[in-house]
């Protein structure tokens, strides 16, 4: 459905951009902080944190950032291929920009494919496609189903602050509902709309962002922070670590030791 050709991150006040129209390249960038420009067809573009921007191939842009205004990006390249008809937002035209209630997600996996792709593991390609199929599919539903309204993104909200305050210990449906006051199933099915994640997605997602943290910054051993973060079973802890992060949490610990 797709070839995946690479991933770049932009970062800074300095970046500029050309592309003509001679490349069947296909572009997906996601702002992860800041603002910067884009001009496509003669139109001006401005994207903030938290918006995505398709651009097909055979389409000439260019983009610049906004003079003393810091922004990060993940800039991902790729070719449609057979079957990516069934993505209608592939066959936008000319450009489509949206904000989405699925960015955390899509940074998430942004910044997975771009750690493997600049670390050069094995398979990175690989993954990458696999990573950006998923983003490309999910963007594709949500736009089906329409932009969640301003309460529901609010519910949303509310119940990712309570997770963020008691990611450590076990959460439930049942305590995410009584947090916005709706039914443990209304809140599940609004939780995933909204992010594209289920509630344990999204619990283990914290998670592994406070164990990178541990196992990079604090003295503790993966056995401490695995009990920490509320993972009784160190096996099963390293299962969920390197599943999302293609990488063990020994690996990351070296940076520790190490201080790269």
């Amino acid at each position: 459905m797709l070839v995946f050709h690479g991933i770049r991150r932009d970062r800074g006040t300095d970046w500029f951009e050309e592309k003509d129209a001679a490349a069947d390249v296909s572009t997906l960038v996601i702002v992860s902080y800041g603002k910067c420009l884009y001009w496509i067809d003669h139109q001006k573009v401005l994207l903030e944190k938290g918006d995505l921007l398709f651009i097909p191939g055979h389409t000439a842009y260019y983009g610049k950032s906004i003079p003393t205004v810091f922004h990060e990006k993940y800039v991902l390249s790729f070719a449609a291929a057979p079957g990516a008809e069934k993505l209608p937002l592939l066959r936008q035209r000319p450009w489509l920009k949206c904000r989405t209630g699925l960015s955390d997600l899509m940074l998430e996996r942004c910044k997975t494919i771009w750690t493997e792709w600049t670390d050069g593991a094995p398979y990175a390609d690989v993954r990458g496609q696999a990573l950006l199929t998923e983003m490309l599919a999910l963007w594709n539903r949500e736009w089906d189903q329409g932009p969640a309204g301003a309460e529901l993104q609010l519910q949303a909200e509310r119940m990712k602050s309570y997770i963020q305050a008691n990611y450590r210990n076990r959460l439930t449906k049942e305590e995410l509902g009584a947090c916005i006051g709706r039914s443990p199933n209304y809140a599940a099915k609004l939780f995933r709309r909204v992010t594209g994640q289920t509630i344990g997605e999204y619990v283990h997602a914290v998670r592994m962002k406070a164990a990178i943290y541990m196992l990079q910054e604090s003295m503790l051993t993966i056995g401490e922070i695995s009990e920490l973060l509320g993972y009784r079973d160190a096996s099963y802890f390293h299962r969920i670590f390197k599943r999302t992060t293609g990488a063990t949490p020994a690996e990351f610990m070296k940076e520790r030791a190490t201080g790269k």
